[in-house]
């Protein structure tokens, strides 16, 4: 595996032919994810929501920086700085929902309107959060995926049907992972994430290390407290 060094570029392997990411999708997910944070219910989250974007903010704008465009560069400093982003986010938003289920059972329960809206913005949070998770751990993370050679990449967290559709009919077999150089992106992680939390398993993209069982374990366990719980208490009091 290639050593992290200072901010430099990283040289593609002259094996790889996948194009590097482009920045973007990760960057729109994340300011929408701190949004959401700072739109929560006045009386639901007060001012400890600020903290969360904050540090997210804090942590953004770093790595925006490091890998404005495309990414291409690694260091020690973007790799754990990109990771404590993600998990961050991910913590925030299981304490924000243990939060959320406190609140069915006080004096405010009867507020479903705003249950309702702080529902959506969590479970939409902890998709976002989730997803940038996987991004980031998974073979290495995005810039390791497309610019290191295969044999140096760490053992892949999640499978992708593209990762074994080489031998399938030649117009599946041609977006494999074999014959194209296929590497999942964001939008596979979203997916993925997306897939997971509504069906609470699963669907796209199977967990292949102990450690992201138990990641998506969590997000599919949340957002069944969310869409089953929650919404369906809010429900009822409208009813």
């Amino acid at each position: 595996m290639p050593r992290l060094t200072a901010m430099e570029p990283m040289p593609q392997h002259p094996s790889r032919t996948t194009p590097s990411e482009h920045r973007w999708p990760s960057v729109v997910a994340l300011v929408i994810a701190l949004a959401l944070y700072a739109a929560l219910p006045n009386d639901f989250l007060g001012p400890q929501r600020f903290i969360v974007v904050v540090f997210g903010l804090a942590l953004l704008v770093p790595l925006v920086i490091a890998n404005p465009h495309r990414l291409t560069k690694r260091s020690t400093f973007t790799k754990w700085a990109s990771i404590a982003l993600a998990a961050g986010l991910v913590v925030a938003n299981q304490l924000t929902l243990v939060l959320l289920l406190a609140s069915l059972v006080s004096e405010r329960a009867d507020d479903a309107p705003g249950l309702l809206v702080a529902a959506a913005q969590i479970w939409v949070a902890n998709v976002i959060g989730f997803t940038v998770l996987y991004w980031e751990l998974d073979r290495g993370g995005p810039v390791m995926r497309t610019m290191a050679a295969r044999s140096e990449l760490p053992p892949a967290d999640l499978r992708f049907p593209q990762d074994e559709d080489h031998d399938a009919v030649a117009e599946v077999a041609a977006r494999s992972s074999v014959v194209r150089d296929w590497m999942p992106r964001f939008v596979d992680y979203f997916y993925s994430t997306v897939s997971n939390s509504m069906a609470f398993s699963a669907t796209d993209a199977m967990p292949l290390s102990g450690r992201f069982k138990l990641l998506m374990a969590l997000q599919a366990f949340g957002g069944f407290l969310i869409l089953a719980l929650v919404i369906a208490r809010s429900v009822n009091i409208l009813a």
